[in-house]
Order: C-alpha cells, then structure tokens, then sequence
C-alpha cells in the first residue's frame, strides 16, 4: 500500500499510482479496472465487496480536512448503500472508524459526494475507501478526487425555542392562539430563530370539536401567526386543524420570517379517537429549506412509530419539529438519536425538549419557564468510539432494501 504527505492545500490525488484494489477475499472480490482517469468497479453477485484504497500519512489531529469524489453508476438501484466512499482513521490506538462521505447535492447518475471533517484525537494518517457492495449487479466510477488540509467550517448556528403553555376556558379558537401569541411579548425581535408551538392551538381550551375549529390554510390561525413571526423575525411551527372542502387534517404549519405560510404537513398517523372524529390522514413527509436549515414537521401519534421521522430525515430534515399533546419523552430522544437530527417538541402532557442528534435534552420549557431556547450548531458533526461521525453512518450503513 502507497503512502503520501500531502500539501495544505487541497490537492488532487494521483490515479492509478497511489490506489491499490482491496477485497477481503478473492472469492467476493468484485472485478477493478481503471478507465482514463476514473476508478472502476464492476460486481456480479450480491457477496461481491470491494474498494479502491489509498493511504495518507502525516496528517494532524485537530486540523480540518475535506475529501471530495465524484461518483458514477451503472445499474444499481440505491447508489447510497451501494457505492460508498469512506475515511478511515488511522489513530495511535486504531479507535476511530469511519466518516462516509455524502452527497454535495440531489443524488443522481454522476454526484459530488465530499466530506469536510476535524481530524480526531491521537490521528497519524488515514485511509481512504471508494467501494462498492449490496448489488447482484452494477458498477461504480469514481474520479476527480481530491482530498487536502482545509480552514474549519463556520459553525452553523441556530437558536431554536420550545414552548410549555396550555389555555383553558378560551372564548374559541382565536382567544386560544391569541393567549400563545402573547407569551412573546417580552421577547426582542431576532431572538430566536425558530420556535415549535404544541398539537392542537385552535382547539385546546375552547371545549369546542375539530369540525368547530378546522379552518382553511391560509386562514385566521395562520395570520396571528404570521403576524408574530414577522414581529420575532422567527420561524414558527404550531398544530391546527386544517378545512379542505368536506375534509380535515389534523395540520403543522410552517411560518417564515416574514410571516408567510412556507408549508404544511397532515399528521399521517392518526390515534382511533381523531378518526372517529372526522379527520382525514396526511400522505406524504415535505422538508422545507429554510434559512436557517432544512426544515420537516410531525404531529403527536407519528411519534409512536419509527417511520415519519426516518422518512423525514431521510427527506434530508436537519431539524424536525413536533407540535404534541402528550406522549413519551423517550420516544422523542429515540427519534432525534436515530436519526441524527435536531428535533423539537411542544406539548401539554409531556415534556417540551429541544434534543440533539445524540438524544441530549439541550432546553426544556416547564410552568415556571414556559419558553425554553437552546443554541445549536447544526453543521457540529458528533463522532461516537468506533462508529466515527454518526450521522455519515446511519445513512451510509442502513439497508433501505430491506
């Protein structure tokens, strides 16, 4: 195997010298050539997994780098899983594994994948994986690589809130939103960036039914909402009840800066008691690109199951807001954990949390502190002992297929 010291700069890397072809077994091997200047692997059996490899030396913990490859396939049907390029870090004491690289992009036949990443404790070099696995058939290009010392990235922050606050006896729907409306006054414009309001704002407190309180989007709920956007220069999610000809949905709303509606999500899980009282299920997971990230919303019950979160992030949600009833906290850390996003819940019967990717509770609203914000770093990559940067991972690792 090749090693080489590369320049800070960012370089390319020599094709073919510097790469060997690695298989754990010539059984499995798939078949290795090289086209011009493009590395190219060939499978023929869903056992076949291989790699183009190439170690580095002399690279230093604590300093940033960025490996950037562009990939091409033929013939299989989840490049993601199948054609994967990866770090390996060479560490004094060979713990830290990989860091996959993801897609620049939308992914399609020819996409940038690249990863900008820190160094970790104890590095003395790395080495660099361009595979392919988990197809009967298909093959992978990989070209214009290159891979070199970097400035760290700006961190990417965002101050998200969570809001504990239940109205009672309310004269109807607009006295309800109004009263969460008014919890902001003390706030200062630019305060926050984003804030998630609980399941549920138009009717909770007015003894009134869902078919009392549905309305259209856009409509009166919508308005007071975007009116304090506009006044908090905030994004504002929050749970109401939504009118479409004789339908309901039981409805997040998405609210930009300016006080525009951005979007919408119709709660797709829905308990026997909305059923029965008359709300139709939501089909689809839409994420929104915000300035602030890439934005998706659930509702209560979708919490119970695994699917709408994972769809979401898989939909690329950096940040899930979850406006709730009540429900299980250990459930919400679960979902932000495994999927590795940011996620927010607002809620009258359980806690209200902003949690990490790790499923760390990082800000909580209770009665005495019914706005909760937390700071964040959406762009802090969060490495885990001998899985390396868990968000890479999930992705990279996960069996869609199946």
């Amino acid at each position: 195997m090749t090693s080489a010291t590369l320049s800070p700069a960012l370089s390319a890397i020599a094709i073919p010298a510097s790469w060997t072809s690695w298989s754990h077994r010539p059984a499995t091997a798939p078949a290795f050539a090289v086209d011009g200047a493009a590395l190219r692997i060939t499978a023929g059996d869903a056992g076949h997994y291989g790699a183009w490899r190439r170690e580095i030396s002399g690279l230093v913990s604590g300093r940033t780098y960025r490996l950037s490859v562009r990939r091409r396939t033929q013939g299989l049907d989840r490049p993601g899983e199948q054609a994967v390029a990866r770090l390996r870090w060479i560490a004094e004491d060979d713990g830290w594994l990989p860091d996959y690289l993801l897609p620049t992009g939308e992914a399609d036949a020819a996409t940038t994948l690249a990863l900008t990443i820190e160094a970790p404790p104890g590095t003395r070099g790395v080495i660099i994986d361009l595979s392919l696995r988990l197809t009967g058939g298909g093959t992978v290009w990989w070209d214009a690589i290159a891979f070199g010392e970097v400035p760290p990235p700006a961190p990417r922050l965002a101050r998200i809130a969570t809001v504990r606050h239940r109205p009672r006896d309310t004269a109807g729907p607009a006295a309800s939103v109004a009263s969460f409306v008014r919890l902001f006054d003390a706030l200062q414009p630019g305060a926050i960036d984003l804030v998630c309001l609980p399941e549920g704002i138009s009717v909770v407190g007015t003894g009134k039914t869902y078919a009392d309180v549905a309305e259209a989007i856009p409509g009166p709920s919508t308005a007071a909402l975007g009116s304090l956007a506009k006044r908090l220069r905030a994004h504002v999610c929050a749970g109401i009840y939504e009118r479409v000809g004789e339908r309901m949905y039981n409805t997040a709303v998405l609210i930009g800066r300016d006080g525009d509606l951005i979007g919408t999500y119709r709660k797709t899980h829905l308990p026997q008691n909305e059923a029965d009282g008359g709300m139709t299920p939501g089909d689809s997971f839409p994420v929104y690109a915000t300035d602030i990230g890439r934005i998706g919303m659930m509702v209560c019950w979708d919490n119970q199951f695994p699917e709408p979160a994972r769809r979401l992030a898989a939909n690329g949600a950096e940040i899930i807001c979850m406006p709730i009833w009540g429900g299980f906290d250990l459930l919400t850390r679960a979902r932000a954990q495994e999927n590795h996003v940011h996620l927010i819940s607002s809620s009258y019967d359980m806690r209200c949390m902003v949690v990490d990717p790790l499923g760390e509770v990082v800000g909580e609203a209770d009665a005495q502190h019914p706005i909760a914000i937390a700071e964040v770093d959406l762009g802090k990559r969060r490495r885990q002992y001998w899985v390396g940067d868990f968000g890479g991972t999930v992705w990279a690792e996960r069996r869609g297929d199946l």
